[in-house]
């Protein structure tokens, strides 16, 4: 009778997270409706099929291994007037190495526009990692993560780094800096498109990083637990037209120990988001604001509960 009893009670399980299931992908599938049928959704899906061949195109040369290098951004002699204010204006910001985390099956070419826009502002050093395509868990790729960050840090000689993830690249980030004491070295981390709750596109892969990507795995809900002290700022993008993080708001970031930006956009594609100009000019500005420089964005580590702000780019007819 236990067993029968059981049984019933995994099927009624079963049941339930089909209907689920369902219903998102059901809400998913109107917004898109919605979403494409508007000019700023077609717009939005004609950049991210202009980016995916443009990205296919030079997808090749992002295999190889970047060389690590310090690129000085103190002399300012040689600089252009965008990247001089910075280095004149706030030095610690300017010299704060970026660190740029690619996606699944990708490489560190999906930066090539966001990285340029970096160099233009004014930050001397940042440097593109590629991990490997078969990565096949989080937190292994978490610990070559670490590696990553000490070389740079030994390199430069900083205290602490930048790190911008796409999609999967900042749920490794995420992990490093919760979990296995990155926020000591991490001083902002940007997520582009990452599914901080999990994403229901995972459930078609019957892979290891797969299953960690679903909604209430093992990985998602360690990083639910509580995470008092951590120090590292969160600046968080997500689209309302992300077509792999699904339903679109698992891309939101909601902790109550994490300091956490938001800016949300409505007609970008999962691929566009480093491209966006946008999220792109967001994200650059918040990084060129240091604790020292502004208080005003960001308020001093201490016992208060943490701040949560969401800024909304509405361009699109459909949300």
């Amino acid at each position: 009778m236990e067993l029968v009893r059981s049984g019933l009670d995994r099927l009624a399980s079963t049941a339930a997270l089909v209907q689920a299931t369902a219903t998102e992908v059901g809400k998913a599938g109107a917004y898109a409706a919605r979403t494409f049928g508007a000019p700023a959704g077609m717009r939005g899906l004609a950049v991210e099929w202009a980016w995916f061949a443009a990205h296919l195109a030079v997808y090749p040369a992002g295999l190889l291994r970047e060389q690590l290098r310090d690129s000085s951004g103190y002399r300012t002699d040689s600089l252009p007037p965008v990247r001089r204010s910075l280095v004149v204006t706030d030095v610690a910001a300017a010299g704060t190495p970026i660190l740029l985390l690619h996606g699944i099956m990708d490489n560190r070419s999906v930066f090539t526009v966001f990285r340029r826009t970096l160099r233009r502002r004014g930050f001397g050093t940042v440097h593109a990692v590629n991990y490997s395509l078969l990565t096949g868990d989080i937190r292994t790729a978490a610990h070559e993560l670490r590696r990553h960050v000490e070389q740079l840090l030994e390199l430069t000689g900083a205290e602490k780094v930048h790190i911008v993830g796409h999609s999967l690249g900042g749920m490794i980030a995420r992990y490093y800096v919760q979990r296995m004491g990155g926020a000591a070295t991490v001083d902002t981390l940007v997520t582009l498109g990452t599914p901080h709750q999990g994403t229901l596109t995972a459930y078609l892969i019957p892979t290891t990083l797969a299953r960690q990507l679903r909604p209430g795995s093992d990985v998602l809900e360690e990083l639910a637990r509580p995470a008092p002290g951590c120090s590292t700022r969160f600046l968080v993008v997500w689209s309302r037209m992300d077509q792999m993080v699904i339903p679109q708001r698992n891309g939101r970031l909601s902790h109550p120990d994490l300091e956490v930006e938001e800016f949300e956009v409505c007609d970008v594609g999962h691929l566009s988001l480093p491209i966006d100009s946008r999220s792109v000019h967001w994200v650059v500005t918040g990084l060129a604001r240091t604790e020292q420089g502004d208080g005003s964005f960001r308020a001093a580590h201490s016992a208060s509960p943490r701040r949560s702000r969401t800024v909304r780019e509405r361009s699109s007819p459909a949300s």
